[in-house]
């Protein structure tokens, strides 16, 4: 069974998602929604980063990724799919002046200078294991930690290589953690943010709803207090204030943890018309922003629920 097979087999237990086809306009509506359009026939969008300038999200299905001005209507092709061997991209983040974006399936990953020009491409070891290389977080001190699905392991890449020289190097990505309570066959670490304070990562499992809370200093991770979250995709924190993407849920959920992220509590459910696998989930301002990714339909190997992709932008509240 390949990766994508296994993980369609893992959204098929969960329930169906009502899928409806979005306006092709960012207009912002009665209800204070908007949409982006992202223009690409393929485009299956599974994550979102930003920055003061711009958006960003990128294809699963072909590697593509995608940019837009703030405040545009619509993103374009930035790097083309298949370019340095990217051939699907997961988990998008920003470091400065640097993007890094995951391989998802391929078991790569690849950081950027914003101009477009390759710093480094990285491959997970060779090991035999299937591989989800998912989502990325960013520490205060540049350090990129890097979440993988089907393999117990945290990767990490020193702020030092992240930022440089684009010379397009090839290395392969060390682990820098274990992580427990990983279930065989199943999607388990995906989402991962780190703390305002740079003490610690906050890493979700989609296949349990389970969240931990990994030391830096220390390596210790623990279990954090809080109700399941299944199908827990990307995160974003904002103080003590945690957004999460749940794709098969159509939902994001917002968490609010406590002052030594120990304890989560559960504060707000929110969904839309039109909401298509919510994978990806990134706070701009005072909006909250959402990626349509479609994911269901594509592991299954279905046509487009509909022919425009795209991301909601929500007020924030």
């Amino acid at each position: 069974m390949s990766p994508r097979t296994a993980l369609f087999a893992l959204t098929a237990m969960s329930t169906a998602l009502t899928a409806l086809a979005f306006p092709a306009t960012a207009a912002t509506r009665e209800d204070g929604l908007s949409t982006i359009t992202i223009n690409g026939a393929n485009a299956y969008p599974e994550s979102i980063a930003t920055d003061n300038r711009y958006i960003y999200t990128g294809s699963i299905a072909d590697g593509t990724v995608y940019r837009g001005r703030l405040g545009s209507k619509a993103l374009d092709p930035f790097l083309p799919g298949g370019r340095d061997d990217r051939t699907e991209v997961s988990g998008i983040k920003i470091s400065g002046n640097r993007l890094v974006v995951a391989g998802a399936f391929t078991g790569r990953l690849f950081t950027y200078t914003s101009t477009g020009k390759l710093v480094a491409s990285y491959s997970v070891p060779d090991s035999g294991e299937k591989t989800l290389v998912n989502d990325e977080a960013v520490a205060p001190n540049g350090d990129v930690y890097v979440t993988d699905s089907f393999r117990p392991v945290l990767y990490r890449i020193p702020a030092a290589e992240v930022h440089g020289p684009a010379t397009g190097a090839h290395r392969t990505l060390q682990a820098a953690s274990r992580l427990p309570d990983y279930v065989a066959g199943q999607s388990n670490g995906n989402g991962i943010v780190a703390t305002p304070d740079g003490k610690s990562l906050i890493i979700g499992y989609w296949y349990s709803g389970a969240l931990y809370r990994l030391t830096l200093a220390t390596g210790e991770i623990r279990k954090i207090a809080a109700p399941p979250l299944t199908s827990a995709d990307g995160m974003m924190l904002r103080g003590n204030t945690l957004y999460i993407a749940r794709s098969v849920n159509n939902e994001i959920t917002t968490v609010r943890l406590s002052c030594d992220y120990t304890q989560a509590t559960v504060v707000g459910e929110r969904t839309y018309p039109g909401a298509d696998t919510t994978t990806g989930v990134a706070v701009s301002g005072d909006r909250l922003l959402v990626s349509n990714s479609q994911m269901n339909g594509y592991l299954r190997g279905d046509p487009p629920t509909s022919p425009v992709f795209t991301l909601e932008s929500l007020p924030l509240r």
